[in-house]
This record gives structure tokens, sequence and C-alpha cells, in this order.
């Protein structure tokens, strides 16, 4: 199982990247371009101006702030009623959600789950969003750990994991129900 979860990580991942990839070149033409003629008379436009980076909404996050914020949500003492803060966007339906994926990672013995998060910078998109790497480690030597980009936002004066994060996770999160070793 473990192999399963790690192989479906790293399949995330090179998916995403594959599709990031494949928009790059969509659209251009295989062969090179006709050659002009003409001599074109200089454009006479408005120099552009380059756009100003976002500024952050808050200084870059210590670790142990995103640290936190995963720790909460694996926690299956908390009821996920009390985790919705901790997610972009989230919905009273998330609860069950999230006490599900405690669960899971519990009975599947992943907990107490681990986190370290390191690398954390300014997403290149801005909008306030904190890319990390983070490394989730179980309590038990069998299950290892594995790495995961994750990304966080400030909002409501403390951090939450992104909706598009939280969506991979839970996606990802180990299954309740064991499957036969072959």
């Amino acid at each position: 199982m473990r192999r399963t979860k790690r192989f479906a990580v790293l399949s995330a991942v090179a998916f995403a990247a594959a599709l990031g990839l494949c928009g790059c070149g969509a659209g251009e033409p295989e062969s090179a371009p006709p050659a002009v003629t003409e001599t074109q008379p200089p454009a006479t436009s408005a120099p552009t101006v380059a756009a100003e980076p976002a500024t952050p909404v808050a200084p870059l996050p210590a670790p142990d702030a995103i640290t936190d914020v995963l720790a909460r949500i694996a926690d299956a003492n908390i009821p996920g009623a009390e985790k919705l803060d901790l997610i972009e966007n989230a919905t009273p339906a998330d609860a069950e959600s999230m006490d599900k994926f405690a669960a899971a990672l519990r009975d599947g013995g992943y907990a107490p789950a681990t986190f370290e998060a390191k690398d954390l910078q300014w997403s290149d998109g801005g909008n306030g969003v904190v890319q990390a790497t983070v490394t989730i480690k179980s309590a038990g030597a069998q299950r290892g750990e594995f790495t995961f980009p994750m990304e966080f936002r400030f909002a409501e004066d403390h951090w939450q994991l992104t909706r598009a994060t939280t969506d991979a996770l839970l996606f990802l999160g180990p299954d309740a129900t064991p499957r036969p070793t072959p």
C-alpha cells in the first residue's frame, strides 16, 4: 500500500507537470514562419510598463505555522466542523470529509503523523499563496514518509490550506479499507 500511495503522489505531480507543459507549444506552427519580403515601418505604440508584483498579504510564515495547520487537519480527536477554518473556502459539507480523512490516517497506521515544511516561498501566481514542500512521516516505521508540494493562504488572521491542495490530499489520502497484497 505504501508503494501505491507514493505512486499516486508521484503520478499526480507528474500529471500536473505534463499538463502544464502540454500547453506550451499548442497552436504553434511546426515549420519556420514564411519570409517577409516587405519592410514594415516601426510601430509607434506607447511602451508597455511591467505590472508591479503583488504585495504579499502577510510575512512568509514560519514552517511551524504551516505544520500546525496540517497537524490539526490530521488530528482525529478534533471534529471536522472545528477544522473548517483551516481550509480555504470550506463549507459545512467539508466537515464529514475532514472526519473521514483523519480517521483514515488513524486507521491506516499513519497517525500520529508528523509534518516538516521546507522551501517556503511565495507562489509565482501571487494572490498571497505560499508554496511549501511538506514531508509527512507516519508514526509506524512500516509506513515510511512521503513528500508533497502544498499551498497555503493567509486569511482571517491565520494560515489555511488552499482548496486545491485540500482536494488533492483528500483524493490521495489513505484508503480506509485494507487491500490484499499481491
